[in-house]
């Protein structure tokens, strides 16, 4: 998998850029917020990535940062959810607003996002407030956490896991113990899972 590529701006528009990497071009997705980021063309730019396989299409995804980039891979483990509507979320708020609209329950912010409804909205807080919400708070668990919950998923998932089985072995894990590093949290979910 692309964690992340560095290169120089070749061309750049609202929703993608294209990377000149040590002489291949990237043409990289990206929300409106990264774009914003994103100094001239020539200018050398290092986006966190995330490729998306979907039968023989291969999308890339691209983000200034890793919160932006944990909050799509969430996104796109909601239902209904794909990387295009979760593109479009974050070009429509901040990722550490949305954090907080996920968090305060905050259905009339999520509404204003061009392309979430009432019950698109209500789906989101209903399937993410516990693992962007109160789950850092009641757990005991640091902010870094979720990130590092965010990224064993993502591993997994590029393991072969189904995203809720991931996502349900990397929170039992966390929850019994925060202080593992990424890594110890991967290993361990691979050794449950053969039990």
């Amino acid at each position: 998998m692309i964690g992340f590529l560095r290169g120089r701006i070749i061309s750049k528009k609202p929703t993608e850029v294209l990377i000149d990497v040590g002489g291949v071009g990237y043409l990289v997705n990206i929300p409106i917020s990264t774009f914003e980021e994103l100094d001239d063309t020539g200018s050398e730019a290092k986006l966190f990535t995330y490729l998306h396989v979907k039968e023989n299409e291969f999308s890339l995804y691209g983000f200034s940062n890793e919160e932006e980039k944990n909050v799509f891979l969430l996104l796109i483990g909601v239902s209904g959810i794909g990387p295009k509507l979760a593109m479009s979320v974050l070009s429509g708020i901040k990722a550490d607003e949305f954090i907080n609209a996920v968090r305060n329950q905050d259905v009339i912010r999520l509404k204003s996002i061009n392309g979430i409804g009432k019950k698109s909205a209500e789906r989101l807080i209903l399937e993410l407030k516990d693992k962007i919400g109160g789950a850092l708070e009641t757990s005991g668990l640091q902010p870094d956490a979720y990130s590092k919950s965010a990224d064993a998923v993502a591993a997994l998932v590029s393991l072969g896991f189904n995203t809720k089985k991931a996502e349900m072995l990397v929170n039992k894990i966390i929850t019994s113990e925060a202080d593992l590093k990424l890594e110890e949290i991967i290993k361990e979910a691979l050794r449950i899972s053969k039990e």
